[in-house]
């Protein structure tokens, strides 16, 4: 059974920050559980909502469904029950059916459900498969809506009176219109997540639109810095916000920006710059260059 039921996990997640955490490899590129557990033990001692085990910065799209399994379980496991686990649910329909069922008997409290890779969906399929995902589990499910599985607020309204665990919508896209008419559909009905990458950048304006929290990545490698961001966040703290964006966000950006998905890279890079590696990432992501390591952490040094 979960530690929290969906409506639980929903009012416990937009509470505060939340956690996604890199997975740890060894440079056979295989899980290493004792890094990842290590690193765990470390972010617990920080106030956090959420924990999403294998998700898009714990580059969960590259592991199998037995890695997610035991990546899964170890983060449950670490935590015990002080905060909601969320896992992955990820490819077609049959796929995150499967991976949700095995999420619940691995002790997860809800489900992060990603786009169905490659493949384009009209609306009325992807409430379809949503809601197969939805009835699979007793499981809270957070809809992360992008790439390929855009929702429009008709189909999150639509959501939202089939399925009575879909209790989340992680946003992806950022488009202000869109999230104003799903917020005026169903309201509090949900937890609103930013989910754009290094979502600190939008995290002010979006809280107007009822996204009271964001996934962070950077949390992994700077988490005292996180925590005080969102703070200043929550508080409406315009000047702080904006120095703090100035001061390392942006420069942040700037690195991360130069290749495609180095908004994955960067993080482990982040944690190899404070002394604490988790590995490489796996290809087809590339890690960063030595100089653009060496850049990062500069930029580091100067917030600690």
């Amino acid at each position: 059974m979960p530690d929290f039921s969906p409506q639980e996990l929903a009012s416990q997640l937009k509470s505060g920050l939340l956690s996604f955490p890199v997975t740890h490899f060894t440079e056979d590129l295989q899980f290493d559980e004792a890094g990842y557990r290590d690193h765990l033990s470390w972010l617990s001692e920080y106030p956090v909502a959420g924990l999403f085990a294998a998700g898009g910065t714990g580059e969960g799209f590259s592991l199998t469904g037995e890695e997610i399994d035991r990546v899964l379980r170890a983060a449950v496991d670490e935590v015990n029950g002080r905060l909601p686990v969320v896992a992955p649910a990820t490819g077609g329909t049959a796929n995150a059916v499967e991976q949700a069922k095995a999420a619940e008997a691995a002790g997860a409290d809800g489900l992060l459900l990603m786009p169905p890779y490659l493949t384009e969906a009209g609306q009325e399929g992807l409430v379809d498969h949503i809601s197969a995902v939805c009835q699979a589990t007793d499981l809270g499910v957070i809809v992360y809506s992008r790439a390929n599985a855009i929702l429009t607020d008709r189909s999150v309204e639509a959501l939202a009176d089939r399925n009575e665990t879909f209790v989340g919508f992680k946003d992806g896209v950022g488009d202000i219109e869109s999230l104003t008419r799903i917020y005026a559909a169903v309201g509090d009905r949900l937890a609103y997540i930013g989910g754009l990458p290094t979502a600190e950048t939008f995290a002010l304006p979006l809280l107007q639109l009822g996204m009271s929290t964001y996934s962070s990545a950077i949390f992994n490698f700077v988490p005292e810095f996180a925590l005080d961001f969102y703070a200043d966040v929550r508080a409406q703290n315009r000047e702080a916000v904006y120095r703090r964006l100035r001061e390392f966000v942006i420069p942040y950006l700037d690195i991360r920006d130069r290749t495609k998905g180095y908004a994955v890279s960067i993080v482990k890079a982040g944690l190899k710059a404070v002394g604490r590696p988790a590995g490489p990432v796996r290809p087809p992501l590339q890690n960063l260059t030595d100089g653009e390591l060496a850049e990062l952490t500069t930029l580091i040094n100067k917030i600690s």
